[in-house]
């Protein structure tokens, strides 16, 4: 229940997707730039000198170039939002005093995480207990070796520092 209301409070754990463009905005943004709107003034003056044919030509040319140009951003659009529905790893969370799994956007704050070796992490949070974890941070950081991970309260007499505790929604556990 409480999971629950923090969901509704503080949203889901995701980034938040701009609002999808329908066709007439696409159109819209296409009919703005500069060389589509230098192609149809071109057309324009060619229908007012009587070259029939040549604004013809040139309007139907400039109208293929819109229909191609719909066609890859309306593709672009389905495109962004399947990788986005991927980005969303599914999470094992501990609530309740019990496992389940659900989607990474539903995880929320205060959740328990058990996360293990080939893991996307679905969430920024801190690490309370492991056993020589590492984790892939090149997502973030671009370097190609693995991070080890260190929880807090280790036990040790030097305490780790928050980045080395921390695990990065994204990253993947490699040990």
């Amino acid at each position: 229940h409480e999971a629950a209301q923090r969901l509704v409070t503080n949203g889901y754990n995701e980034i938040p997707s701009a609002e999808s463009r329908g066709v007439l905005k696409i159109l819209s943004s296409v009919l703005r730039e500069p060389m589509v709107l230098l192609l149809i003034c071109c057309a324009s003056i060619y229908f007012v000198m009587g070259e029939m044919s040549d604004g013809v030509l040139l309007s139907f040319s400039v109208c293929i170039v819109l229909a191609i140009t719909l066609y890859q951003e309306w593709k672009s659009e389905k495109a962004i939002e399947a990788l986005r529905d991927l980005s969303s790893p599914r999470a094992l969370v501990i609530r309740d005093a019990r496992e389940s799994r659900n989607a990474g956007r539903e995880v929320v704050l205060g959740d328990i995480l058990i996360i293990s070796e080939g893991d996307r992490v679905p969430a920024d949070c801190v690490l309370l207990s492991s056993q020589h974890l590492k984790v892939d941070e090149s997502l973030l950081t671009g370097e190609s070796f693995a991070v080890t991970k260190q929880p807090v309260g280790n036990g040790k007499a030097e305490q780790p520092s928050p980045v080395e505790s921390q695990l990065f929604s994204g990253t993947l556990v490699v040990a």
